[in-house]
């Protein structure tokens, strides 16, 4: 249906009513203003005629030059631009008849033809806004950039505007967006120019509604080709099975960047170069209106993918990865959405980060909670290996670890222990974590909570380490376990969180604990080899090495089960029993007579001995490769069962030395 007047925001009519009606009560007209409309009409009437909606050009027609043509801009650039400048014509010259006594039946015809041009315009609007526009592939940083690209020399080529309708000066807070990173410039001015000329005729708001239903269309289709399905219910979010959950997550995590770094971009920067000519806040009015929507629901997502994500500690890793994505896009955030009119944007993606956050801590704290829980009575590894519990914790603190950068962020604030109840530990108890000294001021809180996590896991293996019977098997399972301990830290991104002093006062604590292992485990055969400085007789050294020999078999036979998975530490411990053994040894032998039958092996063959005993223990009876399996998955974390009769962390930890 027809619609009368010329009804725009952007047209300000002369005095008279803006609403162009005919003169029925005027009996003559101005011959000029007849003359001026019957020329426009004659010039625009044919070509105007042509492209009419209601009657256009068959594709199959053969007999019209525009056979095929179903579009204006598609069939070249010298017809769409006599079409707009007839129509902008036609409109000027009905401009100036308003008030004037013109022929109203003139005046009747040129708004049927101009009514019949907004038709064609809409449409070729509408086709060129649902087409896939390249957006720039290259946005990587879109907070340096301006969304006002009011410098743009995205004039319409079909239009020669005067230097004092052109802006000419550029905010020092708008850098310039370069031309290699904007939506091709013919297709903009072929937007531009047709929204110019449907506003500048009047039809502002139908060329509006045209631009915010198609673009909104496009967003909301784009986003379902990035993987991103809209709208998801929150509180069916929280009833999803894990898998089913899972799969969104992660689609979303793939969606998310270019979502935000190219689709919303591309339509903000769209947006802004079509109607350049209007003011900012218009621009982000329709800007809102076309990308809104589907924002809202992208961080919505992700909110409530933080309510929805159980808190297990092996999911904090999803929750981080959608912390960090959503972290990471702020800045793009903060300055696409920077307006007003999309303060909703922000304050979701805000609330997706403040829920994340408080879901990574509490997961922390049920992490902890889970150590700490591990009951105390469960029997240690019978060859004095590396525990499950040990591998499962150092292997999750060392994925978290390549998070430190969000954890910073996320643990400001959070206290050391994850309650307040452990705040009273003492500092010497973070003794070697380089930040430590920087927890109370609040710096590198991050560091401290990691420094704490792995206390928990010593202070839980020193009460395992109390049940084994023999106390040399207790320390080789404490060197072993902190020896574990200090190579993951060494090789992951927690060396950088703890320190080189922590790496180094815990390299130091694993030798102790393999000298104690050494007096321990072998004081029987360093007894027998004590007390040989002065000479001694030929009886006197067969009867000393043939002690020495059964002492020895004893504790082959003893260890013979024992593991030292690490080679380094075995190296280290047979070097060291070298050191004590062969010296004493080597006198003990030269007392002997040779070739007795009590002599089993020459001074220089006691390291080979040594080393290739340690080397069987090394493989520990299959036990370390059976602990290794069992530690593969989470599946594996120990059960919770209770705290045992170890006492609280602290006796634990400082009752081991």
């Amino acid at each position: 249906m027809p619609r009368k007047g010329m009804r725009t925001i952007f047209f300000k009519p002369s005095p008279s009513d803006s609403a162009v009606r005919p003169a029925t009560s005027m009996r003559g007209g101005d011959p000029f203003a007849d003359t001026l409309m019957a020329e426009r009409i004659a010039s625009a009437e044919s070509l105007i005629e042509k492209w009419a909606v209601d009657s256009e050009p068959s594709p199959s027609s053969s007999t019209s030059r525009y056979a095929g043509a179903a579009y204006l801009f598609r069939e070249g650039r010298h017809e769409a631009e006599l079409y707009l400048s007839s129509v902008k014509d036609l409109h000027s010259a009905m401009l100036h008849c308003i008030g004037e006594d013109s022929n109203s039946g003139v005046i009747t015809r040129a708004h049927e033809l101009l009514q019949i041009a907004v038709r064609r315009l809409s449409k070729e609007f509408h086709q060129i806004l649902s087409s896939h526009l390249p957006y720039p592939d290259h946005a990587e940083s879109v907070s340096s950039r301006s969304s006002q690209t009011s410098n743009l020399s995205s004039v319409s080529d079909f239009e020669s505007e005067s230097e004092d309708e052109l802006p000419t000066k550029q905010s020092a807070a708008e850098p310039v967006m370069q031309e290699e990173e904007r939506v091709p410039n013919a297709v903009v001015s072929d937007l531009k120019a047709i929204a110019d000329c449907m506003i500048d005729c009047g039809y502002g708001k139908e060329c509006i509604e045209v631009y915010k239903i198609v673009r909104k269309s496009v967003v909301d289709e784009e986003l379902y080709h990035l993987g991103f399905e809209r709208p998801i219910d929150p509180w069916k979010m929280q009833k999803m099975d894990w898998e089913v959950l899972k799969v969104k997550v992660t689609s979303w995590l793939s969606a998310a960047k270019p979502a935000v770094q190219t689709l919303f971009y591309g339509e903000k920067i769209l947006c802004d170069q079509v109607f350049i000519a209007a003011s900012a806040s218009f621009r982000e009015s329709v800007f809102s209106h076309v990308a809104h929507d589907a924002a809202l629901a992208l961080f919505g997502f992700a909110e409530g993918a933080a309510k929805a994500i159980k808190r297990s500690p092996e999911r904090i890793f999803h929750l981080l990865d959608l912390y960090q994505a959503v972290a990471n896009l702020w800045p793009d955030i903060n300055s696409i959405f920077s307006s007003t009119v999309t303060s909703a944007v922000r304050s979701h993606a805000i609330n997706s980060l403040i829920k994340l956050g408080e879901a990574v801590r509490v997961t922390l704290g049920n992490f902890e909670s889970a150590m700490q829980k591990d009951s105390s009575k469960q029997s240690a590894v019978p060859s004095g290996g590396i525990h499950p519990l040990t591998r499962y914790v150092m292997s999750y603190l060392a994925l978290l670890a390549d998070y430190g950068g969000v954890l910073t962020d996320i643990l400001a604030d959070w206290p050391v222990g994850g309650s307040p109840k452990h705040r009273g530990f003492p500092g010497s108890y973070f003794a070697g974590c380089d930040s430590a000294a920087s927890v109370t001021a609040g710096d590198s809180n991050a560091s401290a909570i990691f420094a704490w996590l792995v206390l928990v896991l010593l202070c839980k293996l020193d009460v395992k380490a109390e049940r084994y019977k023999d106390v040399a098997l207790s320390y080789l399972f404490l060197a072993n376990n902190l020896q574990y301990v200090v190579d993951k830290v060494a090789r992951s991104n927690l060396r950088h969180l703890l320190g080189e002093h922590w790496v180094e006062k815990h390299e130091s604590k694993v030798k102790l604990y393999a000298s104690n292992y050494e007096r321990m485990g072998w004081s029987k055969v360093f007894s027998l080899l004590a007390d040989l400085t002065v000479k001694i007789s030929s009886g006197q050294a067969k009867e000393s090495l043939r002690k020495f020999n059964a002492a020895l078999e004893e504790v082959q036979a003893k260890q013979a089960g024992w593991t030292m998975p690490d080679q380094k530490l075995r190296d280290e411990i047979a070097s060291s029993l070298a050191e004590k053994l062969v010296p004493a040894y080597r006198r003990l032998y030269d007392s002997c007579p040779r070739g007795d039958s009590v002599v089993k092996f020459a001074p220089d063959d006691l390291d080979n001995y040594l080393a290739g005993m340690l080397r069987a223990a090394g493989a520990g009876g299959g036990s370390a490769s059976v602990w290794t399996a069992a530690s593969r998955s989470s599946s594996h974390w120990p059960s919770p069962v209770g705290q045992g009769k170890g006492g609280s962390l602290r006796k634990a930890r400082a009752g081991r030395v």
